[in-house]
């Protein structure tokens, strides 16, 4: 015991007497390290009674590599290989100022690199020191590549329809949708940005305005224009409707709430850390809504009344909303370690003039390993709960939880079926939630690896359960389900490739075709 002490003791000694070369290394640096800190008082005295020998020494050993961590004094940072970036732009995401006392073990190191590559600005990022003008001083040297900042954000392409009872899907319609955006206008960080969404019989359109250090100041400013010219289906099955406009029913197996909105939001942001950002929204809308005035629906065994979860007419939409958000990713797309993840509350605020009055509250986190080979594991789990009366498009959708339906492409939701049914649950009963959770895994394998116009291509499998419920299925669940039939959780799978390209991100998933087979098991109630 005491020979092992004496050899860790040594090995610190011999250890702690080299400056690190590069961050976070033990090799030399060309830069001596700024002085150590006075030792201990507590270490240098003589062990207490009742203390072996070898745990004194062990404790010595410790204290002497934490005199002798590699520390310096920074004269500046120094930026190469910004074409269009300005430093300015860079410096807003690097803590190190001149003067700062820099340990080349501290992870806030680490973190800076990650936060320069989550911008979307550069396809590298090396940091390293060089010698500075005193002894224990050094410069802090940020080597970055740049890579194109005008880039697809979004893009939808697939297949919605309609279905018989037994899950067959009729008739097929396209929908697709695009979002653009340039994250680095002139240089500057600020982000300007649009979207569009096309379904059948539906529009969308949106603008956005980032400008991550407004007026010079650390907070962000957001504005977001939207517009949706859209359609809506309710009702599970032997659906029946009176409806104000004869062009509803050309879908007789729904009852279809045509609606328009038109509204915006500003926003502002602050970093809590390098890791963390709090943002806060306002949001105000117009919505322009055609509702059937007498609709009804077999919900399991019984005919009820349809809640369109929306008001006739024109009415206004205010809400407040505000989230944390903590990013330690190692990059924007294809992720191979780190968190992401995030807390959020929305209330829609009567006295500012909302015809609508809820709280939505959710929480997020994924968490992704990288695996021997590069492979890569991503585990995820959602949460989500909204009281009070909000209009529907501000609930959980189930094809944002499933991947065998189309999610939401800027608010509008083309797909009329209901989801599969696996477990053959009473989550057939439901297509807009107040309570929702999902938990799912993600494993990736790189095909493809490369610095031309595709950075990589990855192959991933993905499955997961989920649950989506209205406060209808704790109170008065539908009749005919029994036993574990009244949970309303399923299965959701999917497989595809991620390929991260010059212009963004690119998903090409295959759940939406899978989607089109029939999946229930047995008939709907």
């Amino acid at each position: 015991m005491l020979s092992r002490a004496l050899l860790a003791l040594c090995s610190a000694l011999l250890v702690g007497s080299w400056p690190g070369r590069a961050l976070g290394q033990r090799a030399g640096a060309g830069a001596a390290p700024a002085a150590p800190e006075q030792r201990p008082a507590a270490a240098a005295r003589a062990p207490a009674a009742g203390l072996s020998a070898g745990a004194a020494l062990q404790s010595a050993g410790a204290a002497l590599q934490e005199r002798h961590r590699v520390r310096y004094v920074l004269d500046g940072v120094e930026i190469r290989g910004n074409v269009r970036t300005a430093a300015r732009v860079i410096l807003r995401y690097v803590r190190f100022r001149a003067g700062d006392v820099l340990d080349v073990e501290d992870p806030e190191i680490e973190l800076t690199r990650y936060r320069l590559l989550g911008t979307g600005f550069f396809a590298s990022v090396g940091l390293s020191l060089r010698k500075g003008a005193e002894r224990g001083s050094a410069t802090l040297v940020l080597d970055v590549v740049e890579r194109n900042t005008f880039v697809v954000q979004d893009l939808w392409l697939g297949i919605a329809a309609d279905e018989d009872t037994a899950g067959n899907a009729r008739p097929l319609s396209a929908f697709t949708g695009v979002q653009v955006a340039e994250t680095n206008l002139a240089g500057t960080g600020i982000t300007l940005g649009a979207g569009v969404g096309l379904a059948a019989d539906q529009l969308a359109l949106r603008t956005r305005f980032v400008d991550p250090a407004f007026v010079g100041t650390r907070w962000s400013a957001t504005v977001t224009l939207l517009y949706n010219d859209a359609r809506d289906f309710f009702g599970n099955r032997d659906v029946s409707f009176e409806s104000p406009l004869l062009e509803q029913r050309e879908v007789t197996g729904y009852a279809v709430v045509a609606y328009k909105r038109f509204g915006a939001t500003l926003g502002t942001g602050h970093d809590v850390s390098s890791s963390s950002q709090l943002s806060l929204d306002y949001h105000l809308e117009q919505i322009d809504a055609t509702v059937p005035t007498v609709a009804s629906h077999m919900r399991g065994n019984s005919r009820e009344p349809i809640d369109f979860d929306i008001l006739g007419g024109r009415t206004v939409l205010s809400s407040l909303h505000a989230a944390i958000d903590h990013d330690t990713r190692d990059a924007p797309f294809l992720t191979t370690q780190g968190t992401l993840a995030s807390v959020s509350v929305t209330v829609g605020v009567p006295p500012f003039g909302s015809d609508y009055g809820y709280q939505k509250f959710e929480f997020g986190a994924q968490r992704w390993f990288r695996l021997p080979l590069r492979h890569v594991l991503r585990l995820e789990a959602f949460a989500g709960a909204v009281a009070g009366d909000a209009p529907f498009f501000e609930k959980f959708y189930v094809g944002d939880l499933t991947d065998l339906l189309p999610d939401r492409l800027l608010d509008l939701a083309p797909d009329r079926r209901q989801p599969p049914n696996f477990l053959s649950t009473d989550i057939i009963e439901v297509r807009y939630g107040d309570f929702a959770a999902k938990l799912e895994a993600e494993y990736r394998i790189p095909v493809y690896s490369g610095r031309g116009s595709i950075y990589g291509v990855d192959l991933f499998g993905a499955a997961g359960l989920y649950g989506l419920a209205t406060r209808r299925e704790f109170t008065d669940p539908p009749t005919g389900y029994e036993g574990f039939a009244r949970v309303p959780v399923d299965i959701t799978y999917n497989l595809g490739l991620r390929v991260d390209t010059s212009v963004g991100g690119v998903t090409l998933a295959f759940s939406n075709l899978l989607g089109l087979i029939p999946a229930r098991r047995g008939e709907r109630k």
